[in-house]
């Protein structure tokens, strides 16, 4: 099977802290271009920092606007188990998932932590809530990986998922037809456009050796050396497109 072939390759490590205007720590971004080895993207200059989850969103947008094709690593998760769906009675359609959820969790409003939905003050994150013992099929498939409503442990993607999904569905209003994200919009990826994909870091991080990162910087090195490379070697491609069973298949396309 062919290489994909993107031009660019972004890895973002994601935190769910605080408030869409926070500068955080735990936000990172490395970028590779072509052959050259992934390299740290600071924020826009200002007083602050570190990136906050506002900043990386229209940063994005830009990079997704651009003349080239880029492939965007996220580490949350962009979906949710069918169970929840079934639970809330919502149809297996992800992008009126989104729009269900962020009215639900409006977690992109400035000043907005996830906490202050969780305990009822803001939103209504209680007519959208899941059970820590759901698992999507590729959760099971990696096997370490959390559930996404699994809240206040080490290694939780609860609050960076429930933080950044309202981001994606910026993202795709901004960005228009111009990005592809999969598997939702469909598992192959037309030649003409960029992709926005989840990724799991712990599956590369241990591969690559990077002295002197912090773990954030670390995670989101992994994941652009990691697309890179497997673009290169053609492994994304096959990566792009599992083995999977029927009913694998149809979950994972609104699961992710």
């Amino acid at each position: 099977m062919s290489a994909v072939r993107f031009d660019t390759y972004v890895g973002i490590d994601y935190s769910g802290a605080q408030t869409p205007t926070a500068s955080l720590k735990g936000l990172r971004i490395y970028r590779a271009a072509g052959e050259t080895p992934p390299a740290e993207v600071f924020p826009p200059p200002s007083p602050r920092k570190y990136w906050t989850r506002r900043e990386i969103a229209e940063w994005l947008v830009d990079r997704l606007l651009e003349d080239q094709r880029v492939i965007v690593g996220i580490d949350h998760a962009f979906s949710f188990p069918l169970k929840y769906f079934k639970k809330h009675h919502l149809p297996h359609d992800w992008p009126a998932f989104l729009d269900d959820f962020q009215r639900h969790w409006p977690a992109d409003r400035d000043h907005m932590y996830v906490d202050f939905i969780r305990d009822g003050l803001h939103g209504d994150g209680a007519a959208r809530s899941g059970n820590r013992r759901w698992l999507r099929v590729t959760e099971q498939y990696a096997r370490t990986a959390k559930s996404v409503f699994w809240f206040d442990v080490q290694g939780s993607v609860a609050k960076s998922t429930h933080s950044g999904l309202p981001w994606l569905r910026f993202i795709r209003r901004r960005a228009g037809d111009r990005a592809h994200f999969w598997p939702f919009d469909g598992w192959q990826i037309p030649p003409a456009k960029s992709a926005v994909v989840e990724v799991y870091p712990r599956l590369w991080s241990r591969t690559f050796l990077t002295p002197g990162l912090t773990r954030d910087q670390h995670d989101a090195f992994s994941i652009a050396a990691g697309l890179q490379r497997a673009d290169r070697d053609g492994t994304l491609a096959a990566a792009l497109a599992p083995d999977l069973s029927p009913a694998d298949r149809r979950a994972a396309e609104i699961e992710g």
